[in-house]
């Protein structure tokens, strides 16, 4: 394990100004979104729409990594380039989505166990020749009737855990991210709690595999109320829950939470955000985002509509908000 390139890595990730764009959609998933704005849905299709935006002017500004898909990191930039070299000559560090999917928790009814360990380490040392500076693995919580359960708790911490150590072996940082969905009924100290007890239970998971958190990064929810509560929380409450939350559960070696956006609309992800760093609060880590829709949302219906020039505008735009946000000097009056 190259401890110093693990720590490099990972301060590169959450430098100032910057955050990580997931463009780690699966097939089925990228084919899907391209097909609902009626557009193509073969791979030459996805890799074109994917390099136009890793080209977007500019974006290494407030992009500092991207996170790839098997097909993509395997792909080449319109000029010929390998993304993962194209990328790394724009100073924005190739990522990879290593694990294989959540599935159905044996004897536990509506809950996932997120797969892919078997073969990880020859993965992820494939993944390191072919450019890829880090990773990401993300487990699946839900909350609902008597869930999450403590069975489904403490094995995605474990599969975190075993991960994020491979992972560290084979000079990638993991990027662990253990969601508690939006979807549900669930009020938000609801959410609070379910995510304090995933957070504990995944750092202590971590600590038993021996995982070097300087060299790892944190991808939380926030602390959101289920899109079927009556009672939604303000953006204040939104930031305000979500800081405290990560400062009573977090460790403080860890450099950096890059926050998922979860099926927040693009505006709120970055709001949110922007209201955490705005706060006079001291705690240790950078807080930064990894966003998928929330950043790529107006850039792909751009895409279908309009020129390719004109899906990097709206990328750009959204990669700016965010890039703002992270020094808390995003402004709604900016939005027009």
């Amino acid at each position: 394990m190259d401890i110093d390139l693990l720590e490099r890595t990972a301060n590169a990730l959450v430098s100032p100004g910057r955050g990580i764009l997931a463009a780690d959609e699966s097939t089925g998933t990228m084919s899907n979104r391209l097909k609902l704005v009626g557009l193509d849905t073969s791979e030459e299709a996805r890799r074109a729409y994917r390099a136009n935006l890793f080209a977007t002017a500019g974006c290494e500004s407030a992009i500092s990594g991207v996170i790839l898909y098997d097909e993509t990191i395997r792909q080449n930039a319109d000029d010929g380039t390998p993304i993962p070299d194209y990328l790394a000559s724009r100073d924005m560090i190739p990522g990879i989505k290593v694990d294989t999917g959540a599935k159905e928790l044996a004897f536990h009814a509506g809950e996932k166990i997120t797969e892919g360990l078997d073969g990880l380490r020859e993965r992820c040392a494939e993944y390191f020749t072919l450019g890829a500076r880090f990773a990401k693995w993300r487990a699946v919580i839900i909350i609902g009737d008597g869930i999450p359960s403590d069975a489904c708790i403490s094995t995605n911490a474990h599969a975190l855990a075993r991960y994020a150590a491979i992972c560290q072996e084979q000079g990638l940082v993991p990027i662990i991210e253990p969601e508690v969905l939006m979807d549900g009924t669930h009020d938000g100290q609801t959410c609070f709690d379910v995510t304090a007890r995933v957070l504990d239970e995944t750092f202590a998971a971590c600590a038993n595999q021996g995982v070097h958190l300087p060299g790892a990064l944190l991808k939380p929810n926030m602390i959101i109320a289920g899109k079927g509560c009556e009672n939604q929380l303000s953006r204040e409450e939104v930031a305000k829950l979500t800081v405290d939350c990560m400062t009573g559960h977090v460790p403080a070696e860890i450099p950096g939470l890059v926050f998922l956006s979860g099926g927040q609309s693009d505006e709120d992800a970055t709001a949110h955000l922007n209201l955490m760093n705005a706060m006079d609060v001291d705690h240790p880590w950078q807080l930064s985002y990894s966003y998928g829709r929330a950043l790529q949302a107006a850039a792909l219906k751009t895409w279908a509509s309009g020129t390719a020039l004109e899906s990097q505008a709206s990328f750009a735009h959204r990669a700016k908000m965010n890039s703002l946000a992270r020094s808390g000097d995003w402004l709604v009056s900016l939005e027009s």
